[in-house]
């Protein structure tokens, strides 16, 4: 069992966490922590392997909680969870170690995926006596949503998937504007990773006709995605 520790400041987000991960075989809730520092007292009394960390705190950002979580050298892995508004928030995370993340909103199935695909991960790297570092990058690249794709120069995966959980929350088609305002983007930046997206078969592309003038793009999740 993967010993994992819940970290948000809202308690109803917290338990509903909680509940998600027990519901994924092979993980076990063994804390549930609200603040910064109850996190860090619960990290180095319960010593669990996974931390699902909300990135806003009440005592301390979650950047400052995640640089605790990792200091003196301890074996702990970090998903952190945090809104599609806040890609600066999620970029200066993944630089201090957190390769790992989940955008909200996401649904069970989304928060299932994620630790379904970390678990596997850790499976395989129990497997591997030598692993190199193509080894270790290939294995970590099954958490990264599954677009392992090389990205155009000036496009980021984080940005990308701020778009793409953008398109997951919603069932129906939205505009470029749309996807921005929910992403927290430039609608000039959101379309560019919407073609992109578009062109790598990922996003499907429709037109709404009806008001005067050119069509208007409307975009939804494919298949594959």
């Amino acid at each position: 069992m993967i010993r994992t520790l819940v970290v948000d400041d809202d308690f109803r987000v917290a338990d509903l966490h909680r509940l998600y991960a027990e519901r994924v075989g092979g993980f076990e809730v063994v804390g549930v922590a609200h603040t910064g520092a109850e996190a860090l007292l619960l990290a180095e009394r319960l010593r669990p392997q996974l931390v699902l960390l909300d990135i806003y705190l009440p005592d301390m950002s979650g950047l400052d909680a995640l640089r605790g979580l990792r200091g003196a050298g301890r074996p702990i892995d970090v998903i952190t969870i945090t809104a599609a508004k806040d890609v600066e928030t999620l970029r200066s995370a993944m630089q201090r170690g957190s390769v790992h993340y989940l955008i909200k909103p996401f649904t069970f199935n989304v928060f299932r995926e994620k630790l379904q695909s970390y678990a596997e991960v850790q499976a395989r790297l129990a497997s591997v006596t030598e692993a190199d570092q193509a080894d270790v990058d290939r294995l970590y690249g099954l958490l990264r949503t599954g677009l392992d794709e090389e990205l155009p120069k000036g496009l980021s995966p984080a940005t990308r998937d701020l778009v793409m959980s953008a398109l997951r929350s919603t069932p129906g088609p939205l505009s470029a504007s749309q996807v921005a305002r929910m992403a927290g983007l430039s609608r000039v930046t959101a379309r560019r990773y919407l073609e992109h997206l578009s062109r790598g078969g990922l996003v499907e592309i429709t037109m709404l006709y009806g008001s005067p003038g050119r069509p208007e793009h409307r975009y939804r999740l494919s298949a594959n995605a």
